[in-house]
């Protein structure tokens, strides 16, 4: 009997390609693999036959981040999610993120993938979740959708976790700007315990600083945003000779930033991780900035990398 071919740990890849961009999404999870630009790689990705570590390019829904113990309550019922982060008692980054979706629709430049998230014991509800990607001049665009296809209302929140680089720059020599006003208070859980303004301190971002030897795993919020009510955030070299931006349209009003100090071997501290949130960390607890998805209703969001001089 021949044997099969190994099948690559993040599944089906398809790739997509316009305008010297070119990203490859995957099976499973449905997320980023890698994205260059002339050559160029801007998202710190993973290999066809790798396992996807720390959460390279994850979709995650539908929650971002960490719920503490797992416990939540939503519409008058408690409930009880698996602590998918055993070692600090959370339910991390939704449900998603390992699951095979599957192909809706492709092209050159670009490509549908879609989940169809069953009710289960935690989270009772069941969603219809598709990201198109696409790439052309302006980079990598990827638009979301999550539709409650279950019969009552139910709890949602999103985010991407792309980490990004500058081949040839270190994560300390980047300068890093994030337009927010707030930063998350964690414990040593990293779960949240409170806020607190940016300005005069060493988290603040607003314009361009390097990280140096700062160490992030940091959710910013009270987004200071732009015209059209998005906002973005920049990774810049010295000099201003080459720079990455992540956007994000007005759906997305946090963001995490995260340069990757807990990562193991090589992907340590090799690169940033730029996550725009629809809401912040242990948010079903909170209740902060929480979407509530009544039967039949779509969510929509859209962002993008872009690369290219700040």
């Amino acid at each position: 009997m021949q044997n099969a071919a190994p099948r690559p740990p993040s599944g089906t890849q398809w790739t997509i390609s316009a305008a010297g961009h070119e990203a490859v999404l995957v099976e499973v999870g449905g997320g980023l693999r890698t994205y260059r630009h002339d050559g160029v790689d801007y998202v710190d990705g993973f290999a066809a036959d790798e396992l996807c570590p720390g959460g390279a390019g994850q979709v995650l829904a539908p929650w971002p981040n960490r719920i503490r113990d797992g416990q939540y309550a939503f519409g008058g019922r408690e409930f009880q999610l698996t602590l998918t982060e055993p070692s600090r008692g959370a339910a991390l980054h939704g449900l998603v993120n390992w699951v095979p979706w599957h192909l809706v629709e492709q092209s050159d430049d670009a490509v549908t993938l879609g989940y169809d998230l069953p009710a289960q014991p935690g989270y009772p509800w069941a969603l219809r979740l598709r990201n198109r990607y696409s790439v052309g001049p302006d980079g990598l665009r990827i638009d979301h959708e999550a539709t409650n296809v279950s019969g009552e209302p139910c709890p949602f929140g999103f985010s991407m976790h792309p980490y990004l680089q500058l081949p040839g720059v270190a994560v300390d020599d980047l300068a890093l700007r994030v337009p927010a006003k707030l930063r998350v208070q964690v414990d040593g859980r990293l779960l949240p315990v409170g806020a607190t303004p940016v300005a005069g301190t060493e988290y603040d971002y607003t314009s361009p600083r390097r990280i140096g030897h700062a160490v992030l795993d940091t959710a910013f919020g009270d987004v200071v945003r732009d015209a059209d009510g998005g906002s973005s955030v920049t990774l810049a070299a010295p000099d201003d000779v080459a720079a990455v931006t992540v956007w994000a349209d007005r759906e997305f009003g946090w963001w995490q930033v995260f340069t990757g100090d807990t990562l193991t071997g090589e992907r340590h501290r090799r690169s940033v991780a730029i996550e725009p949130m629809t809401c912040p960390p242990d948010a079903y607890r909170s209740g902060k900035d929480v979407i509530t998805l009544e039967p039949g209703d779509t969510w929509r969001g859209t962002m993008g990398i872009r690369p290219g001089a700040r």
